[in-house]
């Protein structure tokens, strides 16, 4: 397994190279200094050809192989990504649910606590009668008391 990471590691690290600006100087160089060497007389020409052509036909092959392999990689880590997209999808549905069920317990509560209220303003609204109730009687008792017209309480003295 380590030396599989190593693998696509180097794989990844040859793609990147070969997609940079740097390689094509250095594909460049090579390539003219081949024309140069034929040239200068260091090389001839067919020898050249048959060299370049097969550096360049391994060159291909390898690059194939390690860009498939980015790909493999690539395509792994996307699948992956995938399915924490999903996991956090289905994290974001079960928080969904829990605040809708929160909010009908929130509204729930809050009819709840208008219902204590009305209830309670009724009350100190029957309260407030019975008091007002009250107080009449009283002012009519004491009234009745310091009538004239009570006889049997005078009486009783």
């Amino acid at each position: 397994m380590a030396t599989q990471k190593k693998i696509e590691k180097t794989a990844l690290t040859i793609t990147r190279w070969i997609g940079s600006p740097a390689s094509l100087v250095v594909h460049t160089i090579l390539f003219a200094a081949s024309f140069v060497a034929v040239d200068v007389g260091l090389i001839e020409w067919s020898a050249m050809l048959l060299f370049v052509t097969t550096l360049v036909s391994l060159e291909a092959i390898y690059l194939s192989i390690f860009i498939q392999m980015s790909i493999n990689y690539t395509t792994q880590e996307l699948e992956d990504v995938g399915e924490d997209i999903d996991e956090i999808q289905k994290d974001i549905d079960e928080l969904q649910e829990d605040v809708e069920d929160i909010t009908e317990d929130f509204e729930e509560m809050t009819e709840e606590e208008k219902t204590d209220a009305l209830r309670k303003l009724e009350q100190k609204m029957a309260l407030g009668s019975i008091q007002a109730d009250l107080r009449r009687l009283m002012a009519d008792i004491e009234r009745l008391k310091s009538s004239p017209s009570t006889g049997p309480a005078k009486s009783d003295k």
